[in-house]
């Protein structure tokens, strides 16, 4: 087993609570390391966990897990969990994964998941959709894929991610969430293989040569996997081919690194918006 093996990864640092009084990782936490990277496999797949099973009418559970040790993690030590779908049969599915601290592999362990009604908790098939999903992403398919369009293409996907995140998750009241530059604006929503929109932004017309991206915002489920990159990607490329010049966006500060390491660069002074510290930022096309 090897790091080449594995497309998706969980990268980790041991805790002091996760060590004996050798200052060695006591074996029970190998497999929460290995349960941790299957939620980062999820966020990999753009797969809201809850949602997803809802939509294929099942759930997944363990049936077996295996772990075999081959060297010893430490306190404060980096760790790479690698995961992957292995092998797909008619009700189950096959997991390996590996612990590497550097290239040194440290633990292999399988988990056997069955697909089941969640009311009898017997065994389903694989659904279909599902099944291409793993397959594909094995294979390094993309696992979602950007659309563009007006409010009326876009906006009932686009206001049910906007919500999730804004009015619900960040209480911004939805009267603020929601407003008349919608209409004329230009819009992106980032759809996974289910048909689920999972991530949502917008750009205006700022002025001649200026667009503005805003209402961005990625479901928290899959946060932090590149979805939210892709999208304004997305966008930016949409005011490239329009003919501008520069792109301005407020951006939270909390997500103010997201917007840096995109190539954006704060040209004012922080300020508040519906309770939420912004800076505005800009990036030359």
């Amino acid at each position: 087993m090897q790091r080449s093996d594995f497309r998706c990864f969980h990268r980790l640092r041991v805790r002091w609570a996760e060590v004996d009084m050798q200052k060695i990782v006591f074996n029970a936490h190998y497999l929460m390391y290995v349960d941790t990277a299957m939620s980062e496999y999820w966020r990999a797949l753009a797969l809201p966990y809850e949602a997803s099973m809802l939509a294929l009418g099942g759930e997944m559970y363990v049936k077996k897990a295996t772990v075999e040790y081959h060297a010893s993690a430490r306190l404060d030590d980096t760790l790479d969990v690698g995961l992957k779908c292995a092998r797909i049969g008619n009700s189950s599915c096959l997991f390996t994964a590996g612990i590497f601290c550097g290239d040194r592999l440290l633990i292999s362990a399988e988990l056997v998941y069955v697909f089941a009604d969640p009311a009898t908790q017997t065994s389903r098939p694989v659904p279909p959709a599902l099944r291409a999903i793993f397959e594909g992403f094995e294979a390094g398919a993309e696992m979602a894929e950007v659309r563009t369009g007006d409010w009326n293409t876009l906006g009932r996907d686009a206001g049910r991610v906007r919500t999730d995140v804004f009015v619900h998750e960040q209480g911004i009241p939805a009267e603020v969430e929601a407003d008349r530059h919608d209409i004329s604006a230009r819009h992106a929503v980032l759809y996974n293989r289910l048909g689920m929109p999972v991530a949502a932004g917008r750009l205006l017309q700022h002025a001649p040569g200026v667009g503005r991206i805003g209402r961005m915002a990625v479901d928290r489920s899959v946060r932090g996997a590149q979805w939210g990159r892709q999208l304004l990607d997305a966008l930016v490329d949409a005011a490239r081919a329009r003919g501008d010049a520069e792109v301005q966006l407020h951006a939270q500060r909390s997500a103010e690194g997201f917007y840096r390491r995109a190539g954006f660069a704060v040209v004012g002074e922080p300020y508040e918006e519906a309770g939420i510290a912004h800076i505005a930022m800009a990036r030359k096309l």
